[in-house]
């Protein structure tokens, strides 16, 4: 894979699964990755990967339901480099309980940690990352998926995929004078031991998914496809679908498989006015 060597990144929630995928794959195309999260040993597990992928991976543990350690996280990217290019939003608090087919009011309340660690941590760590990006120019990519135009593991998990999509599109209307491209990508079903362990335990409801799933670097690899497009701003403020951009800006997955877009069933994002009021 190509891709912009030398560039900074931030990938928050990267201890594991998607984030940790992601890391690996901007870390592939010669990135600095800062990786951050909760799990000392995950973070270390995924910067050591970084590392053997030819970037450098520099593990920060950082609870981003706190501003101040979240604050501290940026401080020292301004201090280290100076700017920052890349910002992958994927922090997210998954409760336990989130797939069980129950309406959800008889979920735990605790479901709405999400929207803490989920939708208002993506808002925070971009207005922080915010000043840093414009330095040169970058990139600010949100994680989605496609909960944000479904019904999809019930309202809490829909209403913060939902509300990224929504913080991708408002925040590329302030960053495009900074060429600042701000997108929300939907990830499709990813091969990761969370989701492998699903299958496994319900092999009759999930099994026929398994040969549609895409692995978590796949969409690291699409952010850094679209760091390398030299007209990477036609896509601001848009939220794809990260198996569809891949076919667009010839990016494979790791297999070297083009994953499928999953529109035909779940549907595709919605589309914003594009009026600005001030």
């Amino acid at each position: 894979m190509s891709g912009p060597a030398g560039t900074v990144a931030v990938v928050t929630g990267a201890s594991r699964g998607a984030g940790a995928g992601i890391a690996a794959a901007l870390a592939a195309a010669g990135a600095t990755v800062y990786v951050t999260g909760r799990s000392e040993r995950g973070l270390a597990a995924t910067a050591e990967e970084c590392d053997r992928r030819g970037g450098r991976g520099i593990p920060v543990v950082c609870d981003h339901a706190d501003d101040d350690a979240v604050a501290a996280l940026f401080d020292r990217v301004r201090r280290e480099h100076g700017r920052l290019d890349v910002l992958v939003n994927n922090a997210i608090s998954l409760p336990d309980g989130l797939t069980d087919d129950r309406p959800f009011w008889e979920k735990p309340l605790d479901h709405q940690q999400m929207f803490d660690v989920g939708l208002r941590s993506s808002y925070v760590a971009a207005w922080h990352a915010a000043p840093l990006l414009t330095v040169q120019g970058g990139l600010v990519a949100h994680t989605s998926s496609f909960g944000g135009g479904c019904y999809l593991h019930g309202p809490a998990y829909g209403a913060v995929k939902a509300g990224v999509d929504k913080l991708a599109h408002d925040m590329a209307v302030d960053l495009a004078p900074h060429d600042v491209v701000v997108v929300s990508v939907w990830m499709g079903i990813l091969r990761t031991e969370r989701t492998l362990a699903g299958l496994a335990r319900d092999p009759e409801r999930y099994g026929a998914l398994a040969a549609r799933m895409e692995s978590p670097e796949l969409t690291g690899r699409v952010v850094a496809g679209l760091m390398s497009h030299p007209d990477r701003m036609r896509w601001t403020g848009r939220t794809v679908v990260g198996a569809e951009l891949a076919r667009e800006l010839g990016v494979t997955d790791v297999d070297g498989s083009s994953p499928p877009s999953h529109r035909e069933v779940l549907g595709g994002p919605l589309e914003f006015n594009p009026a600005v009021v001030r």
